[in-house]
Formats: structure tokens, C-alpha cells, sequence
């Protein structure tokens, strides 16, 4: 099985790829070429095997899958997890709590984001109109939600396999990657079953869910992580989700359809 990153997050993400390796037959493909010619290299590259897609990269992903290359995630998960207000509009579909999002400004303070961050990057408190910040990206607006904590759900196919709370240091974002808190923590039967109807509805192998946590214990869905790092659940979680990520995905090879070896000769 192919293992698909870009180089500069293949770096980032060394410590997760040598777990998957050391559990699976991963071959590391690191690609920044996303020109048309690029793609078709790559495709070229990858025919006829199934790709642990660790891309943000949509398009790339629909050129993929539309030549015949099983994705995990899928196109569409890639799509839908990289643009929040596709996420946020999935989230009204299936009538789960989430943060009211717009796409202007129609409160002060509010937050700004861009439609298409990750990793709490590109994240603004704003107190009038005159601070909203130019950017080459779609911005998303929300207001500012008191709550404790946010939580991300990790989950492989329809199996929710940990959660960890994380708690802001000293700004309102509570990533780990920028300095903020972590526990493990347990979900509710409610916060359970509204994270199994968005992985379901996405048909997803592989994603976090995050959400806050409200001052009254209830909580509103924020947004959906492909690729979902996994550094805070190994602080936090004995079971090694590169592991559960394999024998997940050797189930999905040994039942996927027309494989080549069970095409008639």
C-alpha cells in the first residue's frame, strides 16, 4: 500500500509514518507536484494500488479516485473536512449541534477563519470590520462561544477509538501543536452518537471531530480534521492508533471490490 504526503508534512508527521510502517507495508510517496502534468505523473505512479491519502488536497484527491486509485480517505471526506463551511452545512444536514458559522461578519467581536486552515493556523479574534484580515482564502465568521475545553474525537470507520480534551494556555486556541493543555477524555452517550452520524454520513476511514465543550456540559461541533494528526492521542491514549489505522485498512482491502486478483481471467 502506498502512503501519500506532501514533503514538508511527511517531515512534520515522521514520528507517525514509522509507526505505520512499522505495523504495515507502507511505501512513502512524498509529492508536491499538483500541475495538471504532476498529477498525471502521479497517477502513473499510483495505478491499480489503494493510497493512505495524506494530502489536503481535494481536487487532487477527485483526480485520483476518477482514475481508478482507492483513497483512504476518500475524495469526498477530503473535500468536505478541508472547507469548513462545507463541514458546517454538513452539520446542519444531519441536525447535530454546531457553532452558528457565516460567511460575513454579523457581530462584533466574532471569529474569523479561513474556510480551508488547519491546525489552529489562520484563526482571528476581530472587533470590527476594519480588522478583518485580507487573505487569499474564503474567511468563515463565528461568534465567540464561551466554553471549558474543546474535544477531539478520533475515529476509523464507525469505531470511535479515543477522545482528548484540550484546554487553552493563556489564548483562545486550545491546539496542542500551539501550547495548549491535554487529557483523555470520555465522551457522552450524546457527544457519541453525534460524532458516529457525521463519520457515517462521510463514509470516512480515518478523521477527528472537534467540538467544544460548553460550560453546562452540552456541545457544539466545530469542524473535521483530514488529515487528523495523532500526537495529542499518543500523549494521552495506550492504544497505538497507527496499529488500529492498519488493521482497519486491511479489512477495507481484504472486502473491497473488484480487486485485480478477483477479476476473471
Amino acid at each position: 500500500m502506498k502512503l501519500l504526503y506532501e514533503a514538508a508534512d511527511a517531515k512534520r508527521n515522521r514520528g507517525f509514518i514509522d509507526e505505520l510502517q512499522r505495523f504495515g507495508d507502507f511505501e512513502l510517496i512524498k509529492w508536491d507536484d499538483w500541475s495538471e502534468q504532476g498529477l498525471e505523473s502521479l497517477v502513473d505512479k499510483l495505478a491499480g494500488q489503494s493510497v493512505l491519502f495524506r494530502a489536503r488536497r481535494p481536487e487532487a484527491a477527485r483526480h485520483l479516485e476518477d482514475r481508478g486509485i482507492r483513497l483512504v480517505n476518500r475524495a469526498e471526506v477530503n473535500r468536505i473536512a478541508n472547507d469548513k463551511w462545507q463541514s458546517y452545512k454538513l452539520f446542519l444536514l444531519l441536525g447535530v449541534p454546531a457553532i452558528p458559522t457565516y460567511r460575513e461578519a454579523t457581530e462584533f467581536p466574532c471569529i474569523a477563519k479561513t474556510a480551508d486552515g488547519h491546525g489552529g493556523s489562520e484563526v482571528w479574534i476581530i472587533g470590527c470590520a476594519e480588522e478583518i484580515p485580507e487573505t487569499s482564502s474564503p474567511l468563515i465568521f463565528q461568534p465567540v462561544v464561551q466554553h471549558q475545553a474543546d474535544v477531539r474525537a478520533y475515529v476509523i470507520g464507525t469505531e470511535i477509538v479515543g477522545a482528548v480534551k484540550r484546554s487553552a494556555n493563556g489564548s483562545f486556541k486550545a491546539n496542542y501543536s500551539l501550547g495548549g493543555s491535554i487529557e483523555k477524555y470520555v465522551l457522552t452517550a450524546a457527544q457519541e452518537k453525534d460524532v458516529l452520524r457525521i463519520a457515517r454520513a462521510l463514509n470516512s476511514d480515518y478523521i477527528g471531530i472537534d467540538f467544544l465543550l460548553l460550560e453546562d456540559g452540552q456541545h457544539l461541533f466545530n469542524e473535521i480534521e483530514d488529515p487528523v494528526g495523532a500526537r495529542s492521542f499518543y500523549e494521552t491514549h495506550e492504544e497505538n492508533i497507527a496499529e488500529l489505522l492498519l488493521a482497519h485498512v486491511r479489512k477495507l482491502e481484504k472486502h473491497a471490490p473488484f480487486r485485480r486478483e478477483d477479476r476473471p481471467k
